[in-house]
């Protein structure tokens, strides 16, 4: 393992669980967070400092044109969704902004049937993709940064996903956006939403569905996880909804949360030079796949449980199993 995640593993505690019918939350908490000074992508767009946009007139599905305005950083995080332009899209994986630099970034879209302009530039509407959606995409990262130093996904999967998601929770629109999937599902959400509080020293949250682990998010600051909070639970909570089986009996246990950091601890590491500043390093085993960003100190540690029951190294299969026995049902 990297020493920059044994060191930030090592220093955090996990504090007492928060459940809300199948979903259930396990606080990380630290006392020693980053000094970094940057800003995040919603606090960027909101003061307008930063500028996303498609790459030219034309435009290219898989990557966008970002400008640093300010001589602020900013911390973009994986599966954060950006929407207008062409077509709504979610970044690749998290990224440090240097002051004042034009990056092109790397994303997937998540609007299969519109290639129109629906305005200039991006904005955003505070969604992160869900946890389903972002593990699937880290195996293609995984993937592609190894072999050609891209942070490329597989676009057709994750139309796939989208699609087969929309179905079962009966939002499907017109240019089959991720959004309609939020949208759809919003009181649900919100119910979720508000059985989920933060801790003081809240660094991140290991995430359980149905009593199992699906993954843990981690930010450097407690501040930075604070103002992503409300769009990290709802990320998860999607996929609580989309799995929810009001039959099923969901235990949670402190000794699988030790585990799976275990699990972390032991992970192989590949160190890559990231998009913008600092390194990005993709953890890879048979029983977890994901990343960090590292500046001096970890940013962002972002790992997803797979799904070793049926050997299969793809985390999303616990799901797809899932769904498929499932009926629309709704809750």
């Amino acid at each position: 393992m990297d020493r920059q995640i044994q060191s930030y593993i090592g220093q955090i505690k996990v504090g007492a669980a928060q459940t809300y019918k199948n979903l259930t939350a396990y606080p990380v908490l630290s006392n020693h967070p980053s000094a970094l000074d940057y800003i995040t992508l919603d606090e960027a767009l909101k003061q307008g400092l930063i500028e996303i946009a498609e790459i030219d007139k034309d435009g290219s599905v898989p990557e966008l044109k970002l400008t640093n305005k300010s001589e602020r950083m900013f911390l973009i995080l994986d599966g954060e969704e950006l929407v207008g332009a062409k077509q709504n899209r979610i970044v690749n994986t998290t990224m440090l902004i240097p002051p004042m630099e034009v990056i092109v970034t790397p994303v997937s879209c998540v609007e299969q049937g519109r290639w129109v302009y629906k305005s200039v530039t991006f904005y955003s509407e505070e969604r992160l993709a869900s946890p389903a959606l972002r593990a699937m995409k880290a195996e293609h990262v995984r993937n592609t940064v190894r072999e050609s130093g891209e942070y490329r996904s597989d676009q057709g999967a994750i139309w796939q996903q989208i699609s087969g998601t929309a179905t079962r929770r009966g939002a499907r629109s017109n240019s089959m956006a991720m959004a309609e999937i939020y949208n759809q599902d919003k009181p649900a959400l919100k119910s979720y939403l508000e059985h989920f509080s933060l801790l003081e020293s809240q660094v991140g949250a290991v995430f359980l569905i149905n009593g199992k682990v699906v993954g843990m998010d981690c930010l450097g600051k407690t501040d930075t996880f604070a103002k992503v909070f409300k769009k990290l639970v709802e990320s998860y909570a999607l996929d609580a909804i989309d799995w929810f089986d009001p039959k099923a009996e969901v235990k949670a246990s402190r000794a699988d949360i030790e585990g799976f950091l275990k699990v972390i601890a032991g992970a192989k590491t590949e160190n890559h030079k990231s998009v913008g500043l600092a390194m990005d390093l993709r953890l890879d085993s048979q029983e977890c796949v994901g990343f960090a960003l590292a500046y001096g100190k970890i940013l962002h540690l972002s790992v997803f449980a797979r799904d070793t029951n049926s050997g299969s190294l793809e985390p999303r299969s616990r799901m797809q199993r899932f769904s498929s026995r499932r009926t629309h049902r709704r809750q």
